[in-house]
């Protein structure tokens, strides 16, 4: 048995014309021809769940719908009216019309327009082109496919670790021939692909884009981790014991960075808002890991070594 109208809509008699649009939205946005090209089926659904929107959402053609006048295609069940069924009313009104016919749509003249309604499920290039209810009941049309644009062209570009942390512009030379200044994006990271439309090759819609895939180049000092940038910096001994302002290199240029008194290898000092930049615009951090420096066959350090007593026993913690 055929299914009434709001059993294609999976709603109930008596819902509202919220309730009757978000059903239909629902299943519009699964079953639409361009989402579901190998699938007859889901045509065929698609022109079902149109037709029974078509005429839910025309207050009069549902409130006859629902007295039995017309059928679930909008045709009278009993055009000629004699009291049979819903047509108890079916005299002709003046200009020679039978009560029933008059907003009937034979080749969608007043078909509704649901363009609006697909321009949100798909957009407005897609309400434009066969859009549902034209041509009669609730149909669609295959939309006509745009020409094709040309192919995109890929490139890979290496770039300095310092002007991926700085965001510096870099410059490139396309297929084409011309150069431009790539400007590079907020949270750049190696592997990052970058779309420059119309830079790729000819078509019958018009140029592809280029597609950039950034290489970030390794430096000798620093390592990223995440948004972060960590350096290992040397210090002297006395520098640890006693503390120090030292100057630490940074990928923007050198700072002056205080170690304090007492510091053990391992301690961690963090040079806030020198890391990669976010894509929030945000920046990371530098993350400075001392290392205490012993100069080999220093004649004065291993003397002060065998006269000195303190230390303690640094290992007590491992139970050894």
């Amino acid at each position: 048995m055929a299914l009434d109208l709001y059993q294609r809509l999976g709603i109930q008699r008596g819902a509202s014309d919220d309730e009757i649009k978000k059903a239909y939205r629902s299943l519009a946005k699964q079953l639409h021809p361009d989402r579901n090209q190998d699938n007859p089926d889901a045509a065929k659904r698609f022109g079902e769940v149109t037709a029974a929107y078509d005429l839910l959402s025309d207050k009069d053609k549902r409130a006859r719908y629902d007295r039995g006048e017309i059928d679930e295609d909008g045709n009278p069940k009993m055009p000629f009216g004699g009291g049979f069924g819903g047509y108890s009313r079916g005299g002709p009104r003046p200009g020679g019309t039978p009560e029933g016919f008059e907003n009937f749509n034979f080749g969608g003249a007043d078909t509704a327009d649901l363009s609006d309604l697909f321009e949100g499920l798909f957009g407005a290039a897609a309400s434009g082109r066969g859009r549902p209810g034209q041509g009669g009941f609730g149909g669609f049309r295959q939309r006509q496919r745009a020409p094709q644009k040309g192919a995109d062209v890929s490139y890979r570009l290496k770039i300095a670790f310092v002007d991926a942390v700085a965001l510096t512009p870099q410059r490139i030379t396309l297929g084409d021939g011309k150069a431009i200044d790539l400007k590079l994006p907020k949270g750049v990271e190696h592997g990052t692909r970058i779309r420059i439309s119309g830079k790729g090759e000819d078509g019958p819609g018009g140029r592809g884009d280029a597609i950039v895939t950034i290489d970030i180049a390794p430096h000798k000092h620093f390592t990223r981790d995440g948004d972060d940038i960590r350096l290992t910096l040397p210090v002297t001994l006395k520098e640890a014991v006693l503390g120090a302002k030292i100057k630490a290199p940074t990928p923007e240029g050198p700072v002056m960075l205080t170690v304090p008194k007492g510091t053990t290898s391992g301690k961690v000092l963090r040079l806030k808002g020198r890391g990669f930049t976010r894509k929030d615009g945000k920046r990371g951090d530098l993350l400075v890991t001392l290392d205490i420096d012993l100069p080999p066959n220093d004649a004065a350090l291993q003397r002060f070594a065998e006269s000195w007593s303190g230390g303690g026993n640094p290992r007590a913690g491992l139970d050894v």
